[in-house]
């Protein structure tokens, strides 16, 4: 099972996607947020490439499990998408992602500006790899 996930920014959606098995998630790329939601080229070719499963999405809650400001337009944007797509879509919680993807990205030698484009990959390999992990233990123990 392949899956993507979806960082959505207003500006940037950070791509990740995990491998055949399902068991390990890599940034894969970063692309303006309207090629995203508009279902450009560069996007369909990312879809073509990885032929993903479902779509994991990012969805920005508050320090005390609540759903963030953004919440509800993120869940716009990915429903949007997994119907353009006919993928099913799961969402998971991305609180903190972004902080540990900058906290990684120092450790690599980076600059702000020089990860500018980098932490929303980052992040949304991170909270891949916290769905992969949780949805492996499922399957582990079905």
């Amino acid at each position: 099972m392949v899956a993507l996930a979806l960082d959505i920014g207003g500006t940037r959606t950070g791509i990740a996607v995990s491998d055949r098995t399902g068991r390990v998630a890599m940034p894969l790329k970063v692309l303006p947020a309207c090629e995203v939601e508009g279902m450009a080229r560069s996007f369909r070719m990312i879809l073509e490439d990885h032929e993903p499963d479902i779509l994991v999405c990012g969805l920005p809650q508050t320090m005390s499990g609540e759903e963030g400001p953004q919440a509800e337009h993120i869940r716009e944007v990915a429903g949007r998408i997994a119907a353009a797509t006919g993928l099913p879509l799961e969402f998971i919680d991305e609180r903190l992602t972004s902080t540990e993807a900058k906290r990684i990205l120092r450790e690599q030698g980076l600059n702000e500006k020089q990860m500018r484009g980098k932490v929303d990959m980052i992040s949304a390999s991170l909270f891949l790899q916290a769905w992969l992990d949780s949805h492996g233990r499922k399957d582990d123990r079905g």
